[in-house]
């Protein structure tokens, strides 16, 4: 991909905004966050801090791949799911840092932002597939709920940020409260007896156990809303109950996050229903690629409740990192929106393919059989994972060579054209 010089005039137009209203933000973390960045050298290069973090994760689905490579919901050792909860807390520690970093050597710039947003959708994907494994959901459709929540919020965030400019985080945020809280499940998971067995518990359980008259207020409502089985109030998993808070957080983000895109555009004295078609491309992807699972369901190639789930959930991600990725590059650039990609029309076809049998009446062309799914389940995953690195890469050279700052190392060029190291930048206050 080419950067276009009306691009590069709004990428020198860029400037940072940011509002954050999280309280444990301001009091809790951002002191810890403001000690911390003063241990790493002025020579260590803010997104090369960013890599470092997003490494922590990497190393926790690794851990993941080496006793549950199936990601068939095996018990693993009370450390693992330790270690993750330390890696998490370590990668929110890095992303939070960055930013603070690059004010120090004087690197910050909308590379800066882009190479966060980028490790960030990288890191949103890889939460799901950890989490849902400490919540014992696994290869479940409530994992692929999960997904499609989880890069909703995400999503519009990073629609908000391009119609409104800013990047608004509420007094309860996903990269703030919402990482401190899978911290939670993670160390929960560690050290109680049940491990991820606990999750599958009525949620409810401790409360009626103190009080064991309010069994009979739930089974009146249970009996007018026509709960039956694991619906019943009394009987709703935690995890469960966990995703149903999911989904209205989603719904909450998606109405704040307009609402402040309709006070931009009236501030801004522009109409305030076009923004919304730019939800149109995550939904209609998303319908797309669920519409590809759904064929398990009408006897075509099975995905969710087999070991194929973990490459196509790395698969969604990766092309859910590109799509957003896209979208952050509109918005450092000031660039129309985009609509479409590649990797929609791939997944489309993946869709069809497997839906096949449905829709013609005939074998799917490349599923056709549960080995030829798996090669061409796993052959997507590399296939979204080498166009988003590609992408980022060109991105990242063109934006490095048109600014003059380096990506991960601090050095800029001097007037000469050649790269230098930030004597200035690396020098101690």
């Amino acid at each position: 991909m080419r950067i276009t010089k009306a691009q590069f005039k709004g990428l020198d137009a860029y400037k940072y905004s940011g509002i954050d209203k999280s309280i444990v933000s301001k009091h809790v973390l951002g002191p810890f966050w403001t000690w911390l960045v003063t241990l790493f050298p002025k020579t260590l290069a803010p997104n090369t801090i960013t890599f470092i973090g997003l490494c922590f994760v990497f190393t926790n689905v690794f851990t993941l791949l080496v006793f549950d490579p199936t990601y068939a919901g095996k018990v693993l050792p009370s450390w693992v799911y330790l270690s993750w909860a330390i890696g998490l807390f370590a990668y929110q520690s890095m992303d939070a840092i960055d930013g603070k970093q690059a004010r120090r050597v004087g690197m910050a710039s909308a590379l800066g932002e882009m190479f966060d947003h980028g490790c960030d959708a990288i890191n949103t994907t890889l939460e799901v597939v950890l989490c849902s494994h400490a919540l014992g959901l696994n290869r479940s459709w409530w994992t692929v709920a999960s997904q499609a929540a989880t890069l909703c919020n995400f999503y519009a965030s990073t629609w908000e940020e391009y119609h409104t400019g800013t990047l608004y985080l509420s007094a309860f945020s996903g990269p703030v409260e919402g990482i401190l809280m899978i911290c939670g499940i993670y160390l929960i998971t560690a050290f109680h007896p049940a491990g991820p067995a606990f999750w599958s518990k009525p949620v409810l359980t401790p409360i009626l156990k103190a009080f064991p008259d309010a069994l009979g207020l739930l089974e009146k409502v249970d009996k007018a809303f026509g709960l039956r089985g694991q619906l019943r109030l009394e009987a709703i998993p935690a995890n469960v109950a966990f995703m149903a808070i999911g989904a209205l957080g989603t719904v909450g983000n998606i109405a704040n996050s307009y609402h402040n895109v309709i006070a931009a555009r009236r501030k801004q004295g522009k109409p305030i229903l076009p923004p919304l078609l730019g939800l149109l491309p995550f939904f209609t992807h998303v319908s797309i690629l669920v519409a590809w699972l759904h064929a398990e369901v009408r006897g075509g190639v099975s995905i969710v409740h087999d070991g194929r789930m973990l490459p196509f959930l790395g698969y969604w991600g990766m092309a859910f990192s590109y799509q957003v990725s896209q979208l952050i590059l509109a918005h450092v650039t000031k660039s129309p929106f985009p609509y479409w990609n590649g990797m929609m029309v791939f997944s489309l076809f993946g869709a069809i393919d497997a839906n096949a049998g449905w829709i013609f009446g005939r074998t799917p062309l490349v599923q056709a059989s549960p080995v030829a799914a798996n090669v061409f389940i796993v052959m997507s995953f590399v296939v979204a994972l080498f166009n988003y690195v590609r992408f980022a890469r060109e991105v990242i050279w063109q934006i490095c060579e048109y600014t003059g700052l380096a990506c991960f190392t601090v050095r800029h060029k001097d007037e000469n054209g050649q790269w230098v190291d930030n004597v200035e930048a690396a020098k101690d206050k």
